[in-house]
C-alpha cells in the first residue's frame, strides 16, 4: 500500500480513509432526504445503530467532533450534510478545521485563501 501524501496544512482523504468511514459517510449521505433528518433528529443514537457505526464514529458523530469525524473516515462531502442538519454551514466547519472562527475564515477566503507557514 502507497503511504498517504502529507501535504501541509491539509487533511488527505484516501482509500483507507474512505473504506474505513463508510459507515459514517453511508450515514451522513442518508440525511439528503427529509424523511432520514426528521428520523435522525428524532433519535440521533437509534439512527447511530442502523448504520453499524463504531464506537469513535458514533462517538464523534454524537458530539458532533467534526475534526474526530474525519479522523474516523469520515469525508468533509458527506460530513458537511451532518453540518447542514444542524445549520451550520461548510464555512464553520472550514473555521473548525483552520481554528479559525467562521468569520475569520470567510474573510481569509475573500482575500485569497489563509497562507500556510
Amino acid at each position: 500500500m502507497t503511504p498517504k501524501p502529507e501535504i501541509p496544512g491539509t487533511y488527505v482523504f484516501g482509500i483507507e480513509d474512505c473504506r474505513r468511514g463508510f459507515a459514517l459517510n453511508a450515514l451522513c449521505a442518508s440525511l439528503a432526504t427529509p424523511r432520514n433528518r426528521m428520523r435522525f433528529l428524532a433519535d440521533e443514537a437509534a439512527y447511530c445503530d442502523e448504520f453499524g457505526l463504531s464506537a469513535d464514529q458514533r462517538a464523534a458523530l454524537l458530539d458532533r467532533d467534526w475534526k474526530a469525524m474525519l479522523d474516523a473516515g469520515g469525508s468533509i462531502f458527506y460530513v458537511c450534510k451532518l453540518a447542514m442538519v444542524d445549520g451550520r454551514s461548510m464555512q464553520y466547519l472550514g473555521g473548525v478545521f483552520t481554528h479559525m472562527t467562521t468569520e475569520d475564515f470567510i474573510s481569509a477566503l475573500e482575500a485569497g485563501g489563509r497562507r500556510l507557514g
